[in-house]
């Protein structure tokens, strides 16, 4: 009688550690979610870019222009908040002081890849880098080929992030662009873009298209 009463209490400890094993699998499996803690995580992702921009602050075309390849900059939007000012966080990887700056009311041929902070693409006509790329970034490199073709639109059309950096933007020249929510989607998203989203994008200005307005 002893032995079947320590067998049956073995069998229920093996089947209490499988039981807590599963638990923790799930656990974990929520853990990690693509998109879980949206919100906080997108918040702290723009905290930290405002951290690395140790005030480097692009107010002017001049400033715009003397911008160094590779390092990260903020530029004042007009996003409407009732807190503090808001910024996109911009890196140049390619310079070109030859190249037209498109105005408000111009349209532009625009090669761009959209992605979330994860790294996943929400939208893009080409493959470039993403939001999970980080440190040197060659602009020489994950270029468009000849499949990939520019998108037009109007400045004035954009999201407020894009109209801020588009404006001091030259053509030929390529960028990454991070928006945070304010400045893009906000807190409800659009379409398939989910709110509070701080959007990444690679962008190349391929032509400025003047207008006559």
């Amino acid at each position: 009688m002893m032995k079947r009463f320590i067998f049956h209490n073995s069998l229920l400890s093996v089947l209490l550690l499988v039981m807590a094993a599963a638990a923790v699998g799930c656990s974990e499996v929520k853990e990690v979610g693509e998109f879980d803690n949206w919100k906080e995580r997108n918040i702290a992702y723009a905290d930290s870019l405002s951290d690395l921009t140790s005030g480097r602050v692009v107010v002017t075309e001049s400033d715009a222009d003397a911008m160094q390849v590779g390092t990260l900059y903020a530029i004042e939007t007009t996003a409407s908040t009732n807190k503090l000012n808001q910024y996109v966080y911009v890196k140049k990887l390619t310079s070109n002081k030859a190249g037209r700056r498109p105005y408000y009311t111009d349209d532009v041929k625009m090669f761009y890849y959209g992605t979330y902070i994860t790294g996943s693409r929400f939208d893009g006509n080409f493959k470039g880098y993403t939001g999970i790329d980080k440190g040197t970034l060659d602009g020489n490199q994950k270029k468009p080929d000849q499949f990939n073709t520019s998108t037009q639109f109007g400045v004035y059309s954009v999201i407020t992030g894009w109209k801020t950096a588009l404006q001091y933007m030259r053509e030929g020249e390529r960028w990454i662009v991070y928006v945070p929510y304010q400045s893009g989607y906000g807190k409800d998203g659009n379409g398939t873009v989910l709110g509070y989203s701080l959007l990444c994008f690679d962008m190349i200005m391929d032509e400025v298209m003047t207008t006559n307005n």
